[in-house]
C-alpha cells in the first residue's frame, strides 16, 4: 500500500482525549510537619497579626534570716503578623472540560495546591536566619564538608545543641529536614536508623528514619545558596504558623467559553523559640 492511500484514512481516525490524567512530578513539602499552630485561631477570628507574651523567669532564693524581696518580672512580647499574600489564577477552557472526559478543574486546583505548599516550604524553611549562633554547626565563611564517616559526629552536634537549649524533652521530639545530597551521605551512614527499624515509637509523616534521636525529612525545597546548603533541626515549639484565610473563586470569562479560577491565600509564620532552633551549614562544592 502506498504512502498517500495510507494517509488518506488519517481524516477518519479521531483525535483521542484520555480520561487519566498524567501526574506532574512533584516536590516534598514537609515543614508544616514541623511547625505548631498555638495561636491560629486567635488570628483567624480577629484580625491580621496577635501580640504573642513570652512570660518572664522567675529565680529562686535560699531562705535566710533577711527579709524576702521580690523580682520586677519583666515579660517580652513579639508579634505573629500574616504577612505573605500569595494567589493563583488560570482559565479553564469549555472543550479541554468535554473532551478530557474527566475532572481537568479539580486536577488544575490540587495542582494550585501543591504550588502553593512548596512557596510555604520555603518560606519556612528561610527560618534558618533566626537560629542562635550557639545552635550553629559550621559557618558562613567555613561550611561544613560532609562524607559518609563524618556525617553522624555532625548531626549529633546539631542534637546536642537543641539539648544544650533544653528544646528537647519528652512532649518536644526534634526533627531535622535535610535535601537529597545530604541524604545520600546520611543513607550510608552506619548510625543511621532507616524508618523501617525505628520501633519505640511512630515517625513523622514522610520522615525516612532517624539520626542522633532526630526524625529525618527530604526537602528538595532546601536548595544551594552561594554554594551552601542549610541542614534545619528543631521541634514543633521554634516556629508558628497561621492562615488566616484561604479562599477559591470559580468565574465565568466573559469573552470566551472558559472558566476562570482564582485562589487567594494568605499566611505568616513567627519563630517564637529560636533556642528551639538549630542548623548546619554545608557546603555545595
Amino acid at each position: 500500500m502506498s504512502e498517500e492511500t495510507t494517509n488518506s484514512y488519517s481524516a477518519f481516525i479521531p483525535e483521542v482525549w484520555s480520561n487519566k490524567l498524567n501526574a506532574m512530578l512533584e516536590k516534598g513539602c514537609v515543614m508544616l510537619q514541623c511547625v505548631n499552630r498555638n495561636w491560629e485561631g486567635e488570628i483567624a477570628n480577629q484580625g491580621d497579626k496577635v501580640k504573642i507574651i513570652t512570660p518572664a523567669a522567675v529565680s529562686v532564693s535560699t531562705l535566710g534570716s533577711s527579709a524576702i524581696t521580690y523580682s520586677e518580672l519583666e515579660p517580652t512580647s513579639m508579634e505573629l503578623v500574616i504577612d505573605q499574600k500569595k494567589f493563583f489564577a488560570f482559565k479553564i477552557n469549555d472543550v479541554a472540560k468535554v473532551q478530557a472526559n474527566t475532572d481537568i478543574m479539580e486536577a488544575h486546583l490540587a495542582n494550585a495546591k501543591k504550588a502553593i505548599e512548596e512557596v510555604q516550604d520555603s518560606y519556612l524553611l528561610s527560618q534558618h536566619t533566626n537560629v542562635v549562633s550557639a545552635n550553629t554547626v559550621g559557618t558562613e565563611a567555613s561550611p561544613i564538608t560532609l562524607s559518609k564517616t563524618t556525617i553522624y559526629e555532625k548531626f549529633v552536634q546539631l542534637a546536642l545543641a537543641l539539648k544544650n537549649s533544653n528544646a528537647v524533652s519528652s512532649t518536644s521530639h526534634p526533627w531535622v529536614v535535610i535535601n537529597p545530597t545530604v541524604e545520600s551521605y546520611l543513607l550510608q551512614s552506619p548510625e543511621f536508623i532507616g524508618a523501617h527499624n525505628v520501633a519505640d515509637e511512630t515517625l513523622r509523616n514522610g520522615a525516612i528514619g532517624r539520626i542522633a534521636g532526630m526524625d529525618v525529612l527530604v526537602s528538595t525545597n532546601l536548595t544551594a545558596t552561594n554554594n551552601k546548603y542549610y541542614v534545619l533541626a528543631g521541634t514543633n515549639d521554634a516556629i508558628t504558623f497561621a492562615s488566616q484565610l484561604a479562599k477559591i473563586e470559580t468565574l465565568r470569562d466573559k469573552d470566551s467559553f472558559s472558566d476562570l479560577v482564582r485562589g487567594l491565600y494568605l499566611y505568616g509564620a513567627k519563630t517564637v523559640q529560636p533556642n528551639a532552633l538549630a542548623k548546619m551549614i554545608v557546603s555545595a562544592a
